[in-house]
């Protein structure tokens, strides 16, 4: 099966829901199946419905029986978004996110054939607002998985997803990575995810465990990372998060953003490739619309092919920075690769 990235996952999958099909995105742990469904879901206003299948078993997607004037009907759980029910209010819809679908049992598996073909509990339909999406992990990498079925395959459109670095960039830049992260995994892309079905460490670097080292540099409030060495290690590994220290420790002796915005154009700039790199993430991370002058300036002296990647990674941001003057005559002038 041909391999997508996470940006055309995320439109392959759309194109599914329009067309009222299921998509199930298969790919190893922790490389951002459930980021890109919450991603979409927020984009389009969708109540995220999270069921893990493989914690359920046939009678919770047939429905239970319920006795009414002497005659039985199955009804569903109320977990599942149903004809009757209102959509909540500030969203246009539902999703139901079937994860860890292939870790289901086989009669799982096959008490969902209605849920996924048909969008129906029993004889109850789901709301007419209602897409589905799948995901699991491969059969290949150590997770617990089961065969998923001729008869279920067939009612699924396969996706099998791979971390690139460029969409990890561009969604991190947008969800509050460290710029750190975004410029060692720039540097190191075969880090992003460094996943072994094999390996004996407790752990892997890979988007899910490089979130939660975002999140682990976000509360440290020190200035040497080898006190949080035992964190790190347990979050993305061993060995890449001293590897992940040195790079960092080498961005710190980098220009400080306050003196960049003090003294534009007398600030230290690195030409070395990794270290504009560097920079470019650093600046990206700290520009906003009340000093983007100093940071214009200090950014036209760099070599253009780093001013369009520090301006790409602002204005991610800050989208709001493409309304100020100082980036507005930037693009007048040199902006033909700002969006390509």
């Amino acid at each position: 099966m041909q391999l997508v990235n996470a940006t055309k996952a995320t439109e392959y999958i759309l194109m599914c829901i329009k067309a009222g099909l299921v998509a199930m995105l298969h790919g190893d742990p922790g490389i951002g199946k459930s980021s890109i469904i919450y991603d979409i879901a927020k984009q389009f206003k969708l109540k995220v419905i999270d069921i893990r299948l493989s914690q359920l078993d046939p009678t919770d997607l047939n429905g239970f029986p319920h006795f009414s004037e002497g005659k039985a009907s199955y009804m569903p759980m109320d977990v599942f978004p149903m004809e009757e029910d209102k959509i909540p209010e500030g969203y246009n819809g539902f999703l139901l996110f079937l994860d860890e679908f292939n870790s289901a049992s086989i009669a799982t598996q096959a008490a969902s054939y209605k849920l996924t073909l048909d969008k129906a509990i029993g004889s109850k339909k789901l709301h007419s607002k209602t897409a589905i999406v799948c995901a699991g992990n491969l059969d290949s990498n150590g997770a617990i998985t089961n065969r998923i079925g001729t008869a279920m395959q067939s009612r699924l459109v396969h996706l099998n997803l791979t971390a690139e670095v460029d969409p990890f960039i561009v969604w991190g830049s947008t969800h509050g990575i460290d710029h750190r992260i975004l410029a060692y995994v720039h540097d190191q892309p075969k880090n992003l995810h460094n996943f072994d079905p094999k390996h004996n460490d407790v752990t892997f670097a890979c988007p899910r465990t490089w979130e939660f080292a975002s999140r682990i540099l976000d509360k440290f409030t020190g200035t040497d990372l080898m006190q949080i060495f035992p964190l790190l290690s347990g979050t993305i590994s061993e060995g890449i998060a001293r590897e992940f220290i040195m790079y960092a420790k080498t961005v710190m002796k980098l220009a400080d953003f306050k003196n960049i915005i003090a003294n534009p154009l007398g600030a230290i700039l690195n030409e070395e490739p990794s270290m504009l790199y560097a920079m470019s993430y650093k600046i990206a991370a700290n520009t906003n619309k009340s000093n983007i002058k100093p940071v214009m300036q200090y950014i036209k002296r760099m070599p253009i092919e780093f001013q369009t990647i520090t301006l790409q990674n602002s204005i991610r941001r800050v989208p709001e920075l493409l309304e100020s003057e100082p980036i507005e005559t930037w693009m007048d002038e040199k902006g033909t690769e700002l969006f390509s």
